[in-house]
């Protein structure tokens, strides 16, 4: 029988410590050079386990067996799609895909590390992928300004807040049709998380939203300085 999953257990904090080594010398590599062979294979690595951790989740499920909810099979939660976009992004350095994997992956998905939604503890196949699927993210949010040297544009945090928004209305009314539940925009996870003390439906869905902003405001002030800096500096005739 699968031991039921602990907050802050010998595993959970175990997994987050491998996470912590695995991201610091991903950076490491990519800041000494990252155009070398070993930093290009474990960026392209990074972008694969990007793009395959929703397979994979799905084929999990499929050998459990059994019916799931709907929300379980469909990539519409913000980490599925924040973890498509990290992938993209690896890839393509397109500003406004870095610009959302660092946002979203720091202020979001952070969360789902540090209080999982998750049911079974090591060494079921199901904590394997949560973690897969949630430190990938995170990671990519790290390396990109950490170990790729990645900045984000003038207005950054807002866009990032504006698509969060974007986000809420879609996937709102797509639980309203579907009954479902992504983002836990009806109701919070069945297991413990920041959530529980934000009150009940629907103020500690205000409570995230503006939580949200003011995470993308902290997350921006470290980049404060380069941007006014890029916005004096003179332009060379």
């Amino acid at each position: 029988m699968l031991a039921t999953f602990q907050h802050y257990g010998m595993t959970h904090i175990g997994v987050l410590a491998v996470l912590v080594v695995v991201t610091t010398l991903m950076i490491r590599r990519c800041r000494k050079d990252p155009e070398s062979p070993r930093a290009k294979a474990a960026i392209a690595l990074l972008a694969f386990l990007c793009f395959a951790a929703y397979p994979i989740n799905q084929a999990i499920l499929s050998a459990y067996g059994g019916s799931f909810p709907l929300d379980s099979l469909m990539p519409f939660h913000l980490c599925d799609i924040a973890a498509f976009i990290c992938g993209f992004a690896l890839i393509t350095r397109r500003p406004i895909l870095c610009e959302l994997s660092y946002f979203w992956g720091l202020a979001g998905t952070m969360q789902g590390l540090l209080t999982p939604n998750l049911a079974h503890d090591f060494p079921s196949p199901v904590f394997f992928i949560f973690f897969l699927h949630h430190g990938v993210i995170v990671i990519t949010a790290l390396l990109l300004p950490l170990g790729l040297g990645w900045r984000p544009r003038e207005g950054a945090a807002l866009r990032a807040f504006v698509w969060v928004l974007i986000y809420a209305g879609v996937a709102f009314i797509a639980n309203y049709l579907l009954e479902t539940n992504f983002g836990f925009l009806m109701h919070k996870p069945d297991r413990g998380s920041l959530l529980d003390i934000m009150g009940p439906w629907p103020w500690y869905v205000l409570c995230l939203i503006s939580l949200a902003g003011l995470f993308f405001y902290l997350l921006s002030l470290p980049f404060k300085r380069s941007l006014q800096s890029a916005v004096s500096k003179p332009k060379e005739n």
